[in-house]
């Protein structure tokens, strides 16, 4: 949707366990959390466009196009609500994080040594180069 892979406001309730209203009572109640960049609502164009496309909507009954929340969204919703579910999912992307975090200061070493090692290879080229050299030299001396 709009260049983005989101998820709606009604699955996201689903996922988190509770209901879509209460959701986007959260969202309205945290607005400057969800810029447009982590929230938008669908235009009715967008939504018609989502159902034509899914064939039967899931969405039935409902007055307003939903809400897409972006991944950066996702992750914001499980601050904002206080479902036991949320709760569990913003302490696991707090650890996700710190994970990343550490592998990619892991990476870095890892980088480093790799570096450290391509060099002292390097010199070992040159000097089994000057090795190879020196025998075909000697080989090519007249006895």
């Amino acid at each position: 949707m709009r260049g983005e892979r989101v998820m709606l406001d009604a699955d996201l309730a689903k996922l988190y366990m509770v209901e879509t209203r209460m959701l986007l009572q959260a969202v309205k109640r945290n607005s400057e959390r969800f810029p447009p960049d982590f929230a938008f609502q669908l235009t009715r164009q967008e939504f018609q466009n989502l159902r034509s496309q899914v064939g039967i909507a899931s969405w039935g009954g409902r007055r307003y196009p939903p809400y897409a929340f972006t991944e950066h969204g996702v992750a914001m919703l499980s601050s904002v609500l206080h479902s036991p579910r949320a709760i569990q999912v913003n302490i696991a992307i707090m650890r996700a994080f710190v994970r990343l975090r550490e592998t990619l200061a892991l990476h870095k070493e890892l980088a480093s040594r790799l570096a450290d090692l391509e060099r002292k290879i390097a010199s070992h080229d040159e000097g089994i180069r000057a090795l190879f050299e020196a025998i075909r030299q000697l080989m090519a001396l007249p006895e």
